[in-house]
């Protein structure tokens, strides 16, 4: 069966095999005709198998940062040259405009409106690619309801909301990439007395679909328990995420402990609102783009 290209597999199957979300296919689909389904009498829709490598070059195109309208409709050649001129990943700089699903996505959170918004979330997945959806979408959607929090024009509950919902979300588009990701280890957790965590789902999402093997710690990890583990896992890097919260002078003494107390081959790499402007010997990311970039060049060296 695995060898048959004339085999059909209905959506689900092909969205397990692809590893784009069923939503996304049907997005797909209605908006550049692909994948195109044969239909049963029954009106169910059988794709062939044939298809599953391409949306795999896709999905990888939407990660460097191609655009849907140009990937998904692009020939195999022109999905090649695209692929080709993508692979040094994307620059640093000013992050791209807001999604145009942003009011959509605001009206959501103010309903409480889980499907909805779920919805909104993967139509944008599915135009933008992991890099635009991270940084044009989810951030500035994040960033809205916290300045709306702040003004008194949203409730905590609705962050809270949001919270949730993303957390969910950003953890199974995830996984298909961790599936075959063949890249170096990556840590990823927050010192004690920080429990802000959807930066590290997006960083998390974004290192994945670059080839990065990752291994999310969740909030307030002890210092000490990151060091074991980054011995005892050979880590190429551990990542934290320090929110405006949480920055201090005294934050800052815990970040130079624990570099000193890691492996010189584990590079340490922290972001957030709150990371550190300089320290000796960290890598510090307030960039989404430079995430994307950096996980790409060891990705690439691991498998070179």
């Amino acid at each position: 069966m695995a060898g048959d290209r004339t085999a059909r597999l209905g959506i689900g199957a092909l969205s397990r095999a692809s590893g784009v979300p069923v939503e996304t296919l049907r997005t797909w689909e209605r908006r550049y005709g692909f994948p195109s389904p044969e239909r049963k009498p029954s009106g169910h829709r059988l794709y062939p198998v044939a298809c599953v490598p391409r949306l795999r070059r896709i999905s990888e195109a939407l990660a460097r940062g191609v655009r849907a309208a140009q990937a998904v409709g692009a020939s195999d050649e022109g999905l090649a040259a695209l692929l080709r001129a993508y692979g040094q990943g994307a620059s640093p700089g000013a992050p791209p405009a807001p999604a145009p699903e942003l009011p959509e996505l605001l009206a959501a959170v103010r309903r409480y409106d889980g499907l909805g918004l779920g919805r909104a979330l993967l139509g944008a997945w599915g135009r933008l690619g992991a890099l635009g959806f991270v940084r044009g979408c989810v951030a500035p959607l994040v960033t809205a309801v916290g300045a709306g929090w702040a003004s008194g024009e949203l409730e905590i509950r609705h962050e809270h909301f949001l919270s949730e919902r993303l957390g969910d979300l950003l953890r199974v588009l995830r996984l298909p990439f961790e599936e075959r990701a063949l890249g170096p280890l990556v840590l990823l957790t927050t010192l004690p007395g920080e429990s802000h965590v959807l930066g590290l789902h997006m960083v998390a999402l974004l290192m994945a679909a670059a080839g990065c093997r990752v291994l999310l710690l969740g909030a307030q990890t002890p210092a000490a328990e990151i060091v074991a583990l980054a011995r005892d896992t050979e880590a190429r890097a551990v990542g934290l995420s320090i929110s405006s919260a949480t920055a201090s002078a005294a934050t800052a003494r815990q970040i130079g402990r624990l570099r000193r107390a890691l492996p010189v081959r584990t590079g340490l790499l922290v972001g957030g609102e709150g990371a550190p402007a300089r320290e000796r010997n960290i890598t510090r990311m307030t960039e989404l783009a430079a995430v994307d970039d950096w996980a790409r060049r060891q990705a690439r060296a691991a498998v070179a």
